[in-house]
């Protein structure tokens, strides 16, 4: 009897990792994340412990490069993991620069040891194609394809098509699933059967905004900060978020022309999403048809004339005095997305105090992070500890939901409704206790006879 273990993502959002186990000497996982805000154990070092034992997990397999589906794969391979590690192209593509800069906030900067990490990841990483039947080195009545997620660049879902016993089962991982008419992504597309589901459910009591008006809240919270001659600030993940709100700006300020969009600076402070923006622009094979079409067009919609870069430390700390002490009308986007560290805590430290500063989130706050305190105290006029630190907030603090990169709960339902044989059974993760009550309750709604467990 094949079974599932959870070692992550049962309690909240973050920490994904999912064992398939086929008999007693042979598993795979799915993901091997990192848990972040309160879901963490405490010190950095506890985030990335593993607690089950590797002896025989024969593969890693990975959704997508976010640091909450990864960041337990050095500790993996640390333990003794040496099988191969499946991942889309784009995916292998991107890990190397995610895991990097894992190592060097949360574990050291010894740039040798990090060095022989990468190298070590480099021989097990296998990139697949998307939509290919694959079969799993080292493990016998085991295949696997990949299907676009949606949710980042080289995002997937994995179907598993199990062969044991004279039976044939199709066991699905969803990852994270992106949602539709999102920037730059193709939707995720539903597939014909699973007889097992796990599904995320982070937005599984909620219904995003539609894509027009979230770009037009964008639009009216910037025009506000040009107003006010101030600048603001958008904690963003350097992969998927930030590529989605530049393309979002650049279509605004491309329809605003002869106005004074066209002299507001957006400025992407971080090196690493400079990285992840450029392997988005070499990558346009995997853009959506309407990204495709601006290209085709002229339009540049990640290389825009607005747009500036940040690389150095140095220069990152000039800009945030000079923003300081100027009150430059600029559209700031950093890391991390949920303000835990990264440079958006010296933009924060230095500009929450500012009423002209505005502070826009448009991802998913955990609980325990800054982020989430900002969100949930800033508009009462509170405070937030950084750097142990207490900042005031008056700032005007503002979210867009629809930014999400995830599905909400309509497009979740859709996902299951459309499949043509529907699962015996849904195991519902990755999301808060309330989101996981609600998204339960609705599938139970049109697949009456599937049994639907919450790990």
């Amino acid at each position: 009897m094949i079974t599932i273990k959870h070692h992550g993502a049962t309690s909240g959002v973050t920490g994904s990792c999912h064992e398939l186990v086929l008999d007693k000497q042979s598993s795979v996982l799915i993901d091997c994340g990192m848990f972040q805000g309160e879901e963490a154990s405490g010190t950095e070092s506890d985030n990335l412990k593993l607690d089950f034992p590797v002896s025989n997990v024969k593969a890693l397999f990975i959704t997508h490069c976010h640091i909450d589906h990864v960041g337990r794969i050095p500790s993996l391979m640390a333990a003794g993991f040496n099988g191969p590690v499946y991942a889309s192209k784009a995916t292998a593509r991107l890990l190397p620069l995610v895991l990097e800069d894992a190592l060097k906030i949360g574990v050291t900067r010894n740039a040798t040891l990090i060095r022989q990490f990468l190298n070590l990841l480099s021989q097990q990483v296998q990139p697949v194609e998307y939509k290919q039947w694959h079969p799993v080195e080292s493990v016998e009545g085991l295949r696997f394809r990949f299907k676009p997620a949606g949710h980042i660049l080289g995002s997937a879902y994995i179907e598993f098509e199990c062969s044991v016993d004279n039976t044939k089962e199709i066991i699905l991982f969803s990852g994270d699933l992106g949602a539709p008419y999102a920037p730059l992504l193709p939707a995720p597309q539903a597939p014909w059967r699973a007889d097992r589901l796990i599904i995320e459910s982070t937005y599984g009591d909620k219904l995003h905004e539609n894509r027009r008006n979230r770009r037009k809240q964008l639009e009216n919270i910037i025009a506000h900060c040009l107003q006010d001659a101030g600048t603001v600030l958008i904690p963003a993940f350097s992969i998927g978020r930030t590529q989605e709100l530049l393309y979002e700006l650049e279509d605004i300020i491309h329809r605003q022309k002869g106005t004074a969009w066209e002299n507001i600076d957006v400025i992407v402070d971080s090196p690493l999403a400079a990285k992840f923006t450029q392997h988005y622009r070499e990558l346009s094979t995997l853009w959506d048809a309407e990204a495709k079409t601006r290209k085709q067009h002229g339009r540049h919609p990640l290389a825009f004339e607005q747009l500036i870069t940040i690389d150095s430390h140095s220069q990152h700390l000039k800009l945030v005095n000079y923003l300081k002490s100027s009150g430059r009308p600029a559209i700031v986007i950093a890391a991390s997305g949920m303000c835990a560290g990264g440079r958006i805590v010296n933009y924060l430290k230095a500009l929450l105090p500012d009423p002209r500063t505005e502070v826009l989130f448009v991802g998913y706050q955990a609980k325990g992070t800054p982020g989430h305190d900002i969100q949930k105290y800033g508009p009462a006029g509170g405070y937030v500890y950084l750097d142990n630190e207490k900042i005031d907030i008056r700032a005007g603090v503002y979210t867009i939901s629809g930014y999400s990169a995830h599905a909400d709960q309509k497009d979740l339902i859709s996902f299951v409704k459309r499949m043509r044989y529907k699962p015996k059974e849904i195991r519902i993760v990755h999301g808060d206790k309330e989101a996981k009550r609600v998204l339960k309750a609705e599938l139970k709604k049109i697949t009456p006879e599937t049994e639907i467990i919450i790990p």
